[in-house]
């Protein structure tokens, strides 16, 4: 006789199910509030910078003034990537996805780190400020070898997201889009136990190094459920092209139960606070190109989507507007979900450190229906 066992609920998507405390973010998705350490996402898109924002993530509390100038240069000097990494980079197949290059780059750097193999609290500190630093200045170089340019050394003296839109458009940037790119940074450095997060974290429960909890949150994000979504959605909207075609689109959709893009969120059951942010931004990116016709056909999809799914409480999310975003500062689609590595190390990186405080290896069970007293043929009898 097998094993019987009462058939257990299986959650799938592991919706509501509690893994570790966390003193990193808390999404409230009936409020519609993301909070970093306590500090409301709203604020710190204001009056922070991504560089304060990896701080507070990485030792739980606002920098002093020396502290945050220690840190954005520590940053700074450490975008520096070995010449290595850029050969390797070089040899991967022109083909190559921007964000599949970033996540061997990314496993490549950790080669050169000098405390790989050091597991203390300080030195894990040490690499996550390092890792996202130099991620970076991978993803630029990965945009610039693509094209068959050289990739742009860093200036230490820039702040990071002005930084990493030099290095990936090869001009001098403008301050109205680098604070931009640095609002959209801050926005995605954190948003609880997502998937991507989820991955790194497993990673780091059999105390993996802590760039391979990295590769494996790359390695999540890189879905169009996760991180691919803004690029789907940008595409989804240049496919509609104007205002005008919203209607149709969207009902069309609708009806044949499609899911659009940048809608909808596993948590908010309301408004996601970074999309209502970044909604200002490409709005004000769009006058300022005096061409408002992709803001305002994604402002149409977003009024008739609300409209018919009000009852569903189907928002948009942070994907929608992020695509919008970064189309409008003139970057490829393609590179927007390795921006969203570029930002979204820095939580990884605070919640692996932080799980490392109490580990524990994630070990979750499958219920298995299938046989139970299968006999084992010779290969030349079957």
């Amino acid at each position: 006789m097998g094993m019987t066992v009462e058939r257990p609920a299986i959650l799938k998507g592991l919706d509501d199910v509690y893994v570790k405390e966390s003193k990193l973010c808390l999404v409230d998705g009936i409020k519609g509030r993301l909070l970093y350490v306590g500090y409301d996402i709203r604020d710190l898109a204001v009056h922070s910078s991504f560089e304060e924002t990896c701080y507070l993530l990485w030792n739980l509390r606002l920098p002093l003034r020396s502290d945050l100038e220690t840190a954005r240069r520590a940053i700074g000097e450490e975008r520096k990537v070995p010449s290595d990494v850029f050969a390797l980079l070089r040899k991967l197949p022109k083909t190559t996805a921007p964000i599949d290059a970033l996540r061997t780059g990314v496993s490549a750097l950790a080669a050169y780190d000098p405390e790989l193999g050091d597991q203390s609290r300080e030195a894990n500190l040490r690499k996550a400020l390092r890792v996202t630093a130099k991620t970076a200045t991978l993803m630029a170089a990965i945009h610039r070898i693509r094209e068959g340019k050289r990739p742009i050394a860093p200036d230490p003296s820039r702040g990071h997201a002005e930084d990493l839109l030099r290095m990936t458009t090869g001009k001098e940037p403008d301050p109205q889009m680098a604070r931009i790119l640095d609002v959209a940074l801050i926005l995605h450095a954190d948003h609880s136990l997502n998937a991507s997060t989820f991955g790194a974290t497993v990673a780091a429960s059999t105390l993996a190094d802590l760039y391979s909890t990295v590769v494996a949150g790359i390695a999540t994000l890189k879905g169009p459920l996760h991180g691919g979504a803004n690029e789907q959605a940008l595409k989804m909207l240049l496919k509609i092209g104007s205002p005008a075609n919203a209607e149709v689109y969207v009902s069309s959709a609708l009806a044949q139960r499609e899911k659009l893009p940048g809608f909808g969120h596993r948590v908010y059951k309301n408004y996601d606070p970074r999309a209502l942010i970044l909604r200002d931004h490409a709005k004000a990116l769009a006058e300022r190109s005096g061409d408002m016709t992709l803001f305002d056909t994604a402002t149409a999809v977003q009024e008739i989507m609300l409209r018919e799914l009000a009852e569903r409480r189907i928002y948009p999310n942070v994907d929608f507007y992020s695509g919008v975003t970064y189309h409008l500062m003139g970057l490829p689609a393609d590179v927007f979900t390795p921006i969203f590595a570029v930002s979204r190390v820095s939580g990884w990186t605070a919640h692996v450190i932080e799980y490392w405080q109490s580990n524990r290896i994630l070990r979750p069970l499958d219920y298995y229906i299938g046989p139970m007293e299968a006999s084992y043929v010779p290969i030349d009898e079957r």
